[in-house]
């Protein structure tokens, strides 16, 4: 039965990431449908001489999941395990998509406290990687993290939490694939409450010049500026008392899935096959969107579509370093023949306590440039690269980026501490990739 397995397996197709810049053939794939069926996959592909990583719904720009040895599919290890009410928790597999999570906490009662603006990933993935939103007090998706379950190197099933193995614990929230194979997380959940959106343009001029202000008022706070134009949009989001007020829903259309999408789709792809006519779309796109207000639970606030398909680089900087960046950027681009048909995006988080997490130890804010598939954008990521760096910047762990572990390990001051628990737990590199080599060192 194992070496007909073993021989299907060997014909898997290759695999792709949501960006199509990443792909990998696997030797075998494998789709456990326990923790202890997932447990038995790693025992195996050691003794096969095999590295094992997980992927989830490959929304990484980088090869964080790629590899040529068993790739574990968690379609299986999803669902709510449980809800303890009492101690305001919710333990979900790890498979479990973020939008059937937020649906499934909804219809509960209950929800996270905060959130990133995409929730196709997986909970592992998301976590994994850093994934956030934006806040001035709450911080991104693993920082609300209260346990965690994983599969070792050796097989063995392990549980850490603030109270147990809290050394794993402090790094595994943003463990990169690195540590073992995340199977269940815990998170802090609380009741379902309501946030007033406030969307509103505003000249870059004034959002850069209140920028302190504007995140100081505000419970999340986070604007776009469009390239090649000084307009802005910005987006407040608060909590309220209600009632709820939901866009309506041709009003919700228009914005989300005709402007956001559909008209957006077509002005990107005039743009990548006539760059000279960007600079023109930019400043009808930038003044295309209006202002508007309205009250909702927060997964349908936090959160929206995202169907045109870009390539990304976020930097996290100090965030008191954030307007002085983002001016450079915008310098940059005056000055240079590059023609970005995307928003760059500016978000917050407050300083958390995670080893390898972008908001480790300081206050953060977020920078984010993409640029439309198909589009060549290593010459504006580079140039952008080098003003975040120079700036103390720390690349999204699942963004694109040419950031290595020597660079690294001064960004963060825990880097050396990550990297000793990688060598107990990992000896041998049985989750290593060629990602993991580069950022980690070996």
């Amino acid at each position: 039965m194992a070496r007909t397995s073993r021989t299907a397996s060997r014909t898997a197709s290759t695999w792709r990431n949501w960006a199509g810049n990443v792909t990998a053939r696997p030797v075998r794939e494998v789709t456990p449908a326990s923790a202890g069926e997932l447990a038995e996959a790693v025992r195996r592909a050691a003794e096969d001489g095999l590295k094992v990583k997980p992927v989830g719904t490959g929304h990484s720009f980088t090869a964080a999941a790629a590899t040529d040895g068993v790739l574990i599919r968690p379609d299986l290890l999803t669902g709510i395990r449980d809800i303890d009410r009492a101690a305001g928790t919710v333990t979900v597999e790890a498979g479990t998509p973020l939008k059937r999570l937020n649906v499934a906490l909804a219809r509960e009662g209950l929800s996270l406290t905060n959130m990133g603006d995409i929730m196709e990933q997986t909970v592992a993935g998301a976590t994994s990687t850093g994934t956030h939103g934006t806040g001035r007090d709450s911080a991104a998706t693993a920082a609300q993290i209260r346990a965690m379950e994983l599969v070792l190197a050796d097989g063995s099933l392990l549980t850490c939490s603030e109270k147990e193995n809290a050394d794993v614990f402090a790094a595994a929230r943003v463990g990169l694939g690195a540590l073992g194979v995340i199977t269940a997380v815990t998170f802090a959940v609380e009741p379902v409450f309501l946030l007033t959106a406030r969307e509103e343009p505003m000249t870059f001029d004034r959002v850069t010049a209140d920028f302190d202000a504007l995140h100081a008022e505000n419970e999340h706070f986070e604007f776009y500026w469009f390239p090649h134009t000084g307009n802005c949009n910005t987006k407040r989001n608060n909590r309220s008392a209600g009632p709820a007020a939901p866009p309506g829903r041709v009003s919700a259309w228009v914005e989300d899935e005709l402007l956001s999408n559909g008209v957006f789709q077509v002005a990107c792809s005039v743009g990548r096959a006539f760059p000279a006519a960007v600079p023109a779309i930019a400043k009808v796109s930038s003044r295309a969107l209006s202002a508007r207000t309205y009250t909702d639970i927060p997964y349908k606030v936090f959160t929206s579509p995202r169907r045109v398909r870009f390539m990304e680089m976020e930097y996290a900087v100090p965030r008191e370093a954030a307007v002085g960046a983002l001016r450079e950027v915008k310098a940059l681009i005056e000055r240079s023949r590059l023609r970005v048909s995307f928003p760059v995006e500016v978000r917050t988080a407050p300083a958390d306590d995670i080893t390898l997490s972008t908001a480790s130890g300081r206050d953060t804010a977020y920078i984010a440039v993409h640029l439309y598939r198909g589009t060549p954008y290593q010459a504006y990521f580079t140039a952008v690269e080098r003003i975040m760096t120079a700036h103390g910047g720390r690349p999204h762990w699942g963004k694109v980026h040419t950031r290595d572990a020597e660079y690294l390990a001064g960004a963060y001051p825990r880097f050396a501490e990550f990297t000793a628990l990688r060598d107990r737990l990992d000896p041998q590199r049985l989750f290593a990739n060629d990602y993991l080599r580069r950022v980690l060192g070996d």
